[in-house]
């Protein structure tokens, strides 16, 4: 009816009337409601485009493309999809407004045609538009539900904490039906039943039965008035009704239903609960004597059978008369008598009960064991059982056969009830039940059941087990739930124990399986009615709605569904962890999961029964041993935790029996450790056995078994224990001596020993030297507070200190674990150890992670105390010592690691090495047996050779073993340190400094850009891996493919160890995975490395403090400290802290005050380290390091001017460190070094005690020629960007100490650096040659040694440039005077070393075959050391060369382009020095014209700005009269290297004419009138021919040109040249191999095509049509024509070479050259004919021989 808002004054009273009848309608029938439209909203679209808000669901179209299809999983519609996965990443808020509604047909009401209207909406259909539309619109809110929402309600409509206030605004949790099991033990209470009626058949009914609906009771008797409370209200209405309607469809005789009606079970359910169901006849109008309800029908559900609650589907028979009284404890299909039934007592009514239970376990094996254990708790004799009676005599065998049936339990159910499942079979263990008077043993039939039961939830948790294979859930079973029977504490508050009561309903034979459950359930604040017995219906009411508080937050399991977890809807704080037992048995009274079994288990009204009290751990020790096979297996699957139940047990019965303060040795008695040892050798047994069977098995075992020995050191004797140890290791070397593969036996055992001395109070258990009183543990175990002062007070005596720091028999006995965790380091160390890379990762890693936890421990704060920790780990010195040719090398120079041990080690060649041994005898004392396979003597005899290099160390691992090492070292006694640094051998020593050394390379920090790389890196790698993964998961790469790919990716570095990856080929790098750090992870991840890296530089130092102070008597003192300084050194020159070096300066200063022989003496290397490194501090930003390295420098020149009165070397050292550092460091601080020379100045002016000496002005000078270098230094950072000049400076600065060749060497080294860097390797090969030339010459002045060079002649060969070297002599230089020629490389090795520079520089630079000049000088002096191995390499090396030299063959010299040649001119008074200078410049290899043209322009204009630099296009000769003064002009040609004929006899191969050039030639065309181009009979050219001072390639890129000379050639000339370049293009195109088809035909074409300008046969018109007036062009004439002659010779070649190579597709092609030949061919043929008698008279001897390149035109410039 539409009424218009115009009319309303009309339509008053027909408005009034409407209303009345509205309000009476609802008065009447306001209970009941009716279906009348529907809609549908696709979550998962508004989900994954979350952000838009207020959608509109409108149109049509839009519904169909937001649905896709989607199935229900029976009645429950909010069971959740696994299909349909959406993102929640992007989901933000979001309002939708649904406008567009479907009238509901009465007659299409299932499930199915729901089903059917969703498929329509998701594909174009016509079938929606037959619905009638309902206009209405619907506002819905959709968000992400906040972490912890406040105001949030249960799904029992309980308050969840925290609920700030009562009247706010409540969010209430939907219970979620799971789409597949979950697994997951009951955390809270929960008893809820879900009531779905589906639909009702009364068409066989008579009577007026049309607008039918279903009324639902919750019945506990028979009574109308027993209808409970319990069904949860709708919207705006009560919490709790009595009763619920259907909806009723209009005149339908058959309804569906879709309704959920939700119920809230009452704890304890009897047989006379159940559901009616009361059927209506509604009458829609009033008529007088006609009821409103009609009842129609009757049915109903017992809710309990057998015991058991009822669910599933139910298709019932409806009675048309009241059910007669007693109809509870039946069903309805029985046909009692005298009842009417619809359709003849056939099922017309269909409902589904679901029910979600923590009470009830709705499995069948786990409903008949609670039951039967509640008859043996309760004693009810006897007790019907289904269709059976049990009495005493067949309750045991009914017990035992359901014990053995409870591993056919359904999963699902076994999870959510296995606490309690447990809880019964510990207590059938611990007290086994009482029969006729009998003890009934079930202890055997408990245990096995036990053990399947663990198996089964371990199995269904596969996917929830943590790293260790533990189940999470059953860990909390014995964390929190597991506690000894009958050792309830009292309640909190002091409240009294409750007393559960026998029900007030007869003992019937189906007693109610709820009630005996209660007895083992939870006590919950939430339902506070469970341990009390069911009185009156309104008792029972009022329970259950007393308290609306629940408070989760003590739940016990971390499951993804429990509260906590990942999916959970309640997210509280963790459980208290605490490791007190009796805190946590304390807290365990107030948690859900407390049991309350002890005094309220006992039956009411009767005398306590008897009992039997047996103790768990001694049970299950006892049970495990005696097991069988099949129980064993099962048993050793999940060993952790009936290990873990042992000591748990253990410690309550200490706790609980208050024997805490019994000594050890009676806590438990004999035959219960009798069983432990049998159990332990047992275990240990299988670990050994399955090591080669089942790998991961033995893994879990072996670290369940030495958590179990770890537990048992802090609850029974500790020797006993120790004993038990012994024997195991006993078990595992003997089997090690047979075992196949005794790595992963080894591998188990330092697993084992690393969990095992992990122990909390593992310093405690390892009886330390010194007498500690650290303060109590932060969370001590069971009496460690005790054991701690006993073991700490007690005066150990005082070992020799060499035992100390050696493994020896004493050290093992006094220090038990710490002994085990070195001797297992140690052996895993050895050489010999097989898959020794996963040993040394697992050895290294368990010393550092305990010296870790030493670190931190409050404990060990003090530094006294963390001395005598820091003793049980000195072996740890000796092993690293003994390891050190093993270590992956940082220092990454060749024979860096043991150079210091080599350099001590030759003073005592043939002693053994005594001192750092472990001694065999006692390797393996623990055990009690011999030493393992691969632990032969090898630990103990000799000191480390070539042969016993074995398995090298990883970076990584390398550098975990120096970290602990430098613990060690940081936190000893000092003294003691001092007292075995006396005993050590000098080999030991240097083995020692060596070690030193490397700990400072491994730690040295390395800057942030290094982090920042290594972070790149590792993204790209795991991009790759993505990559992978997704290729993997979408299947387009199979198993096959993989495993092809990665063998063939397999490591050159083979793979002994069967890992696919190795790490020690790899530098050591962040442990961190991550890939995108933030860059404040990669500042504090650098700070981090700064400050470990200026620690273990300071660690370093102190200890060779320590070396310096033990050495200072002895004899070898100077070989010692020579070492020392040069680790000293090392640290210094290292990037290091202000911190560091104001340390390491100092100590450098007092080891020169006290021992200047060290520098002056003999070792110049020494000096010249020194010297370089304090001169790098002296430019420090830092003003601390430029004092103390000014400081440094100044007693430096001091203390040598004191020796000699004159510091010539120390001055040399320092002039030659400051020209290398000038000239290869990039950041180098002028500013701050002269501030540093100011300072050292000053220091030499006020030097009271020298000032009457020469020192001051000696000091001077030095100050003045340093601050000459640092004025050519400014120079070079001018023309930093501008290499040629750069070079050329440093060019400069090298001649002009052409008279000091440690200087002028120290600068081609420099220049070598430079031209390195910028790619030129020739150049940087020259440089080295000409340093080893100037070296020859040195070695040649001091004496004549026939494998020596005679000096610079015998270099000639490599390049003739380095004659220049030989201008030393005796008259310029006296090698014998001190400080010249002093440094290393003017030496023979300097020698070998500077050559092997030379040949490394030329092979990258492609030249070959001066590799082999290079080592033809090399060879006599390394066979004259007799240095084979460096040959056998020269060999190898030259072998390469000769090789790639023979590639060349094949065409491969294309590859090989040795340089672009180019004269630059430079052209204005802006150029200064340069200004009317050519030079020419070698480019890399194809540089083209332009880019070198805009490399200048681009540089020189930068530098005088814009519009002042101009690019001379042209080649021709520049007039300077026309250029602008202003301006700056750069002209630039290409040129090419010319030869003379007698040149190219030598120069053969491509190499020859691209080494040792000096000539270079450049063309120029021009014509008579200035044009460059004009036609052939004015076409002349200019050749120009350039010499430069040097050949190329020199020791720099440019050489000045020191001669000109230019030739013209006439248009003749010109035109001779032409055709004689065709012709060789032609013959080359021709000779060709293998032979090029394209290039011969476009070579072709060119010479015989038709269209050609200015081509052969226009020459050929232009100067062959007439013979020439004048005698003088007759010779050219008829070159000319000879020309043609040879040209059409080589046209016919290539024509006939084409025919052979082409195919049938261009033979065509073929014959139209061949015609343009014929044409050629005959259009020349009159003018090639001609003859010239002349030329056959004498030449007059006036004409010029134009042959002869001497008689040309020429211009000297």
């Amino acid at each position: 009816m539409v009424m218009k808002e115009v009319d309303t004054a009309k339509n008053k009273e027909k408005l009034e009337k409407l209303r009345l009848a509205a309000e009476q309608f609802c008065t009447r029938l306001g209970r009941y409601r009716m279906p009348f439209a529907w809609t549908a909203v696709h979550l998962a679209n508004i989900v994954s485009s979350a952000g838009q808000l207020d959608r509109d669901s409108d149109s049509e179209g839009e519904r169909r493309s937001a649905w896709t299809d989607r199935r229900r999983r029976g009645p429950q519609d909010r069971a959740s999809s696994g299909d349909d996965a959406c993102s929640f990443s992007g989901f933000r808020p979001a309002t939708l407004t649904v406008t567009n509604f479907f009238k509901q047909e009465a007659e299409r009401l299932s499930d199915e045609d729901l089903f059917k209207f969703l498929a329509d909406m998701r594909r174009p259909s016509s079938l929606l538009r037959r619905l009638r539309p309902v206009t209405a619109q619907l506002k819905i809110d959709i968000s992400p539900a906040p972490e912890n929402p406040h105001f949030c309600l249960s799904p029992e409509l309980l308050h969840i904490k925290p609920y700030p206030d009562p009247r706010g605004r409540p969010t209430k949790e939907i219970l979620e039906f799971p789409a597949r099991e979950v697994y997951a033990p009951h955390t809270s209470y929960r008893n809820l039943l879900y009531v779905y009626p589906h639909s009702l058949n009364f068409s066989s009914r008579q009577g007026s039965v049309r607008n039918l609906a279903v009324r639902v009771q919750y019945m506990t008797g028979e009574d109308p008035s027993q209808a409970l409370p319990v069904i949860f209200g709708k919207s705006s209405c009560s919490e709790f009704t009595r009763e619920a309607f259907t909806p009723v469809v209009y005149h339908n005789k058959s309804p569906e239903f879709y309704e959920e009606f939700k119920l809230h079970l009452p704890a304890c359910v009897t047989e006379n609960h159940h559901l009616l169901f009361t059927f209506y006849h509604v009458s829609c109008q009033p008529r007088p004597g006609t009821a409103l309800e009609t009842p129609v029908g009757f049915t109903w559900i017992p809710l309990l059978q057998h015991g058991r609650l009822r669910t599933g589907p139910f298709c019932l028979p409806v009675s048309v008369d009241q059910p007669p009284p007693s109809y509870s404890v039946l069903t309805p299909d029985v046909a009692l008598p005298g009842m009417r039934w619809v359709d003849g007592h056939k099922g017309v009514f269909s409902v589904e009960l679901t029910a979600v239970s923590s009470v009830h376990p709705q499995d069948p094996h786990l409903d008949k064991f609670f039951t039967l254990v509640h008859v043996l708790e309760e004693g009810a004799f006897p007790f019907r059982l289904k269709d059976a009676v049990l009495s005493e005599g067949n309750v045991e065998q009914e017990l035992r056969a359901s014990l053995a049936a409870l591993r056919l339990a359904s999963p699902e159910p076994l999870v959510a009830f296995s606490h309690h499942v447990l809880d019964k079979l510990v207590r059938l263990v611990v007290r086994p039940p009482i029969i006729s008077g009998q003890i009934v043993n079930l202890g055997r039939g408990a245990f096995e059941a036990m053990a399947h039961v663990v198996s089964l939830v371990h199995r269904s948790l596969e996917a929830a087990q943590d790293a260790r294979g533990h189940c999470p859930q059953l860990a909390a079973y014995i964390h929190y739930a597991f506690r000894l029977p009958g050792t309830e504490p009292s309640l909190p508050d002091g409240a009294p124990p409750v007393t559960v009561q026998a029900a007030t309903l007869a003992r019937g034979s189906g007693r109610p399986i709820s009630l005996y459950l209660a007895r083992s359930k939870s006590i919950s604040s939430s339902n506070p009615d469970l341990a009390v017995a069911p009185g009156s219906v309104d008792d029972e009411v009022s329970r259950i709605l007393a308290s609306k508080g629940i408070d989760r937050s003590h739940s016990w399991v971390n499951s993804a569904y429990a509260p906590g977890g990942s999916k959970a809807v309640l997210r509280r704080a963790p459980p208290y962890c605490g490791a007190d037992p009796r805190q946590a048995i304390d807290r365990a009274s107030s948690r859900a999961s407390s049991y309350l079994e002890g005094s309220s288990s006992a039956p009411p009204a009767t005398q306590p029964r008897p009992t039997v009290q047996k103790l768990l751990h001694e049970e299950l020790a006892l049970q495990w041993v005696v097991s069988s096979s099949a129980v064993r297996e099962a048993i050793l699957q999940h060993a952790w935790f009936f290990f873990q139940l042992m000591v748990k047990s253990m410690a309550l019965h200490l706790l609980l029996g208050q024997r805490l303060d019994t000594p050890r040795k009676l806590r438990f008695p004999g035959r219960f450790l009798d069983d432990i040892t049998a159990l332990v050798g047992s275990v240990g047994l299988e670990v050994i056995t399955r090591v080669h069977k089942d790998v991961e098995l033995a893994e879990r075992l072996n670290a369940s078994l030495a958590f179990f020995l770890s537990d048992l050191l802090s609850l029974v004797d500790r020797g006993f224990v120790f004993s038990l140890v012994r024997a195991h290791y006993k078990q595992v070397a003997t089997r090690l001596q047979s075992s196949p593969n005794p790595a992963a036996l080894l591998t188990l055992r330092m697993e084992f020993t690393r969990i095992l001395c992990s122990h909390e109070h593992y310093v405690t258990l390892n009886l330390p030297c010194c007498p500690l009183s650290p303060p109590a543990s932060p969370s001590p175990s069971v009496s460690s507070t005790t054991s701690q002062s006993s073991t700490f007070s007690s005066q150990a005596p005082d070992p020799k200190v060499t035992s100390m720091f050696e493994l020896s028999g004493p050290f093992r006995q006094q220090h038990f674990l710490a002994g085990l965790l070195l001797t297992e380091l140690a052996l895993a160390l050895e050489p010999e150890a097989e898959g020794a890379f996963l040993l040394h990762k697992k050895a290294i890693s368990a010393v550092h992670s305990l010296l870790c936890g030493h670190d931190t421990d409050p404990r060990y704060a003090e530094a006294t105390v963390k001395a005598c920790v820091a003793e049980l780990y000195l072996p740890l010195l000796s092993i690293a010592r003994d390891t050190l040719p093993r270590l992956h090398d940082f220092a990454e120079g060749p024979g860096q690691r043991s150079r210091l041990a080599s350099m001590l080690d030759s003073d005592t060649e043939g002693e053994g090495d005594i001192a750092g041994t472990i001694n065999p005898s006692v390797a393996m004392a623990i055990a009690g047996g011999p030493l393992a396979p691969g632990s032969r003597a090898s630990i103990s005899q000799g000191p480390p050779t070539a042969s016993r290099a074995g398995c090298a160390l990883s970076a990584e691992s390398s550098r975990t073993l120096l970290a602990c090492v430098l613990w060690v070292l940081k936190n000893a006694e000092p003294a003691l340190l001092q007292r075995w640094a006396t005993d050590l051998t000098l080999p030991q020593l240097g083995r020692l400094l060596d070690l030193l050394y490397l700990c400072l390379a491994a730690f040295e920090y390395k800057g942030k850009k290094a982090f920042e790389r290594i972070n790149s890196l590792t993204f790209k790698k795991s991009l790759d891996m993505k990559a992978r993964l997704e290729e993997a998961i979408l299947g387009t790469i199979g198993a096959r493919q993989e495993m092809v790919r990665r063998s063939r990716e397999r490591s050159p570095f083979g793979n002994p160890e069967n890992v696919r990856w190795r790490k020690s080929v790899t530098h050591w790098k962040q442990t961190s995975d991550r890939v995108d750090k933030t860059k404040d992870e990669m500042e504090h991840e650098a700070l981090v490395e700064g400050n470990l890296a200026t620690e273990a530089s300071l660690v370093v130092l102190d200890t060779l403090e320590i070396i310096v102070q033990t050495v200072m008597l002895s004899e070898a003192r100077e070989s010692v400290l020579g070492a020392v300084l040069k680790v000293v050194l090392y640290s210094l020159g290292s990037a290091q802290s202000a911190l560091f070096l104001q340390h390491g300066l100092a100590t450098q200063r007092a080891l020169v005050s006290k021992f200047p022989e060290l520098l002056f003496e003999e070792d110049t290397e020494l000096c010249a380290d020194l010297c370089l490194r304090l001169l790098r501090h002296c430019g420090s930003r830092i003003s601390t390091i430029r004092t103390h390295a000014s400081a440094s420098l100044y007693l430096l020149m001091r203390q040598n001017f004191e020796i000699g009165h004159n510091f010539a070397r120390v001055k040399m050292q320092v002039t030659m460190s400051l020209s290398s550092l000038v000239g290869t460091t990039q950041n180098f601080s002028e500013e701050y070094l002269r501030r540093s020379l100011k300072t050292i100045l000053t220091y030499a002016e006020e030097d009271v005690g020298l000032r009457d000496s020469t020192f001051a002005e000696q000091v001077q000078d030095l100050m003045f020629n340093l601050h000459m270098i640092l004025t050519d230094t400014v120079k070079m950072k001018e023309h930093q960007e501008d290499p040629e000049m750069l070079i050329d400076l440093m060019y400069r600065i090298a001649r002009g100490y052409q008279g000091s060749p440690d200087l002028r060497l120290t600068w081609l080294q420099n220049m070598a650096g430079k031209h390195a860097e910028l790619g030129n390797h020739a150049e940087a090969a020259q440089c080295m040659v000409h340093a080893a030339a100037l070296v020859a010459e040195y070695l040649a002045l001091l004496e004549d040694h026939r494998h020596l060079p005679v000096g610079c002649v015998s270099f000639q060969n490599i390049s003739s440039n380095v004659l220049e070297e030989s201008a030393i002599s005796d008259d310029i230089l006296s090698p014998d005077e001190e400080g010249f020629c002093s440094g290393k490389h003017f030496t023979e090795l300097g020698l070998v070393g500077l050559l092997e520079q030379a040949a490394g520089y030329f092979t990258m630079g492609g030249l070959y075959e001066a590799v082999n000049e290079v080592y033809k000088n090399l060879i006599p002096i390394l066979e004259a050391h007799r240095d084979y191995k460096k040959l056998a390499a020269v060999h190898g090396k030259l072998q390469e060369a000769f090789t790639k030299i023979m590639h060349q063959s094949s065409g491969w010299e294309l590859q090989r382009v040795f340089g672009t040649y180019f004269r630059v001119g430079f052209y204005g008074a802006r150029f200064g020095d340069l200004d009317e200078q050519e030079f020419v410049y070698k480019e890399p290899s194809i540089t083209k014209l332009a880019e070198i043209s805009h490399r200048l322009e681009e540089f020189y204009t930068e530098r005088f700005g814009d519009d002042v630099v101009e690019i001379i296009k042209d080649s021709n000769p520049v007039d300077k009269s026309k250029l602008d003064a202003q301006k700056a002009y750069i002209q630039i040609t290409y040129v090419e290297p010319y030869f003379d004929t007698y040149e190219l006899k030598d120069r053969v191969t491509y190499f020859d004419r691209n080494y040792g050039l000096r000539t270079f030639l450049f063309c120029t065309p021009f014509t008579p009138d200035g044009r460059a181009h004009g036609e052939l009979p004015e076409q002349h050219k200019r050749k120009t021919l350039l010499s430069t001072d040097h050949a190329f390639p020199y020791i720099k890129t440019r050489i000045r040109v020191c001669h000109r000379e230019e030739t013209v050639l006439t248009p003749v000339e010109v035109a001779i040249e032409d055709m004689q370049k065709k012709t060789r293009e032609l013959a080359f195109a021709t000779e060709q191999d293998p032979p090029d088809a394209k290039m011969l035909q476009m070579v072709l074409q060119g010479s015989v095509g038709p269209t050609v300008n200015q081509g052969p046969l226009e020459v050929a018109q232009v100067f062959l049509a007439e013979i020439p007036e004048d005698p003088k062009l007759f010779r050219h004439h008829n070159k000319l024509r000879l020309c043609f002659k040879d040209f059409c010779k080589k046209c016919e070649d290539a024509l006939r070479k084409n025919k052979a190579l082409i195919g049938p597709d261009q033979k065509e092609y073929h014959r139209e050259l061949e015609r343009n030949y014929c044409r050629l061919r005959e259009a020349l043929q009159p003018l090639l004919t001609q003859r010239l008698p002349q030329l056959l008279a004498p030449t007059p001897p006036g004409l010029r021989n134009s042959l002869n390149r001497a008689s040309f035109r020429k211009a000297d410039l």
